[in-house]
């Protein structure tokens, strides 16, 4: 019988991080402050733990993992690998799918890999309370699920529409005993800012970050916990690709392509940075970060220094973007509508070392139900990006007569998506291609350094 699922041990658990810096053929840009000048790791301390702000300018290729973190982990890591045998033959393509499934996670999804080592960092500097931002959930619910652990407390900044599109991931949050906003809230300057102009405002992930952040920079009980983009939040998710490549090992294959979402970073990070190593040293690997037509923001943005969030009040990072004042539409991968993306993907992106595409909205769904209907996991329209784009490059396997290894991270279930699944099978989801204009437009709003 053919295997379907690769396993490893507990002990297999990574007892590393990996850091794609040490392997980067030129050093990251440096983050810069309002007057245009590098800033030194001391304007973060206000907000992070002085171990995160290590590990975020660190360029050591590896950061040991605290053995308390890895017994969290243990909870559900290491997570499987999967041969996709059932979608290769309802595609009747002759490539190899992967995945490696991070559904199995309490939350549901990837973002616990960060946020448990947030945690543990925060409560050994003697933090008792954690503000963050969310997009569709599954960065609140993971920082929620990992304060509970911690005894820390959490307050999460949702963005407006997931937090009326997805009850049910505010109803975890709450579960573990976070407290939850909808953003822009009148609870912060930024937020009643907003509501002043923008009464009907949907929100964004850069307005929900810039409210976290200004409530945790004037409490000093609280610190600020940001669920993808920063350098050490891609670390912390290496342990996905550590993991992968064993799984390889076992498998005795490789991946030719290898697929994730994009909306900040980190699922992206996760997967792909440690294959990066083995890039990096000569071995022929494509690494492609999917993301949205919606919000472009790899292949569509503005490669410069911007704002992380929508009012300035973090420092400017070398990144695409699409402007910190974009508030996306309301597609239903909520997770993916940042309006940049990390600096470490951006400038890999920019140096041609790496791949992106974007997607749509419909031609998602419908891969995501593809894929549901062969392997029996409902996808989070976040991870279905991915699908999409490997489902793709399997029928060009199949027109050609390759037989490429292609590997995709599903990086969470759908449970708490299927109002959007409700909404694609009654024919009421549209596609929306972000105007060329509008991005156009965003370069004129980009800080002058």
């Amino acid at each position: 019988m053919a295997q379907t699922k690769i396993l490893l041990e507990e002990r297999d658990i990574p007892t590393h991080w990996y850091n794609v810096v040490a392997d980067m053929p030129n050093p990251p840009e440096p983050p810069l402050g309002p007057d245009g000048k590098p800033v030194g790791p001391d304007a973060l301390a206000a907000i992070f733990p002085e171990a995160l702000i290590e590990q975020e300018v660190s360029s050591e290729r590896w950061i040991e993992i605290p053995e308390e973190v890895r017994e969290v982990y243990r909870l559900w890591r290491p997570s499987p690998l999967y041969r996709a045998h059932r979608l290769e033959a309802a595609l009747g393509t002759p490539a190899r799918i992967y995945y490696k499934y991070e559904g199995v996670s309490p939350a549901g999804s990837h973002k616990p890999n960060t946020a448990t080592a947030q945690a543990f960092y925060n409560r050994q500097a003697g933090i008792r309370r954690l503000t963050t931002e969310t997009g569709a959930g599954q960065w609140g619910s993971s920082l929620a699920l990992v304060g509970e652990m911690f005894g820390i407390e959490v307050r999460v900044y949702m963005v407006k529409v997931s937090y009326e599109q997805k009850p049910f991931r505010r109803s975890m949050m709450q579960t573990w005993g976070a407290e939850v906003l909808p953003s822009p809230s009148d609870q912060t300057e930024a937020g009643r800012r907003i509501l002043a102009e923008h009464p009907d405002s949907p929100g964004s992930l850069g307005i929900a970050i810039s409210e976290a952040v200004e409530e945790a920079a004037s409490r000093k009980d609280t610190n600020y916990s940001l669920g993808s983009v920063l350098n050490h939040v891609l670390l912390h998710q290496t342990v996905i690709g550590l993991e992968a490549k064993k799984q390889f090992e076992l498998a005795g294959d490789y991946p030719d392509v290898i697929f994730a979402p994009c909306g900040g970073g980190s699922n992206f990070g996760g997967v792909a940075f440690p294959f990066f190593a083995d890039k990096a040293a000569g071995k022929a690997v494509r690494l492609v970060a999917v993301e949205p037509a919606s919000c472009p923001t790899l292949t569509r943005g503005h490669y410069a220094y911007d704002f992380g969030d929508a009012v300035g009040l973090t420092p400017l990072l070398k990144m695409y973007t699409l402007g910190h004042d974009f508030v996306p539409p309301g597609i239903h991968a909520g997770g993916l509508r940042y309006h940049g993306d990390s600096a470490l993907v951006s400038q890999l992106y920019h140096e041609g070392l790496i791949e992106a595409v974007a997607v749509h909205q419909l031609a998602t769904f419908e891969a995501g139900v593809q894929f549901a209907r062969a392997e029996g996991i409902i996808p989070a329209p976040e991870s279905s990006h991915a699908i999409r784009a490997c489902i793709d490059e399997a029928l060009e396997c199949k027109e050609t007569g390759e037989a490429k290894t292609l590997f995709f991270n599903l990086s969470g279930h759908g449970h708490f998506d299927m109002a959007a699944y409700d909404k694609y099978f009654s024919g009421e989801l549209q596609d929306y291609e972000y105007p060329a204009e509008a991005i156009e437009e965003a370069l004129q709003h980009l800080p002058e350094v």
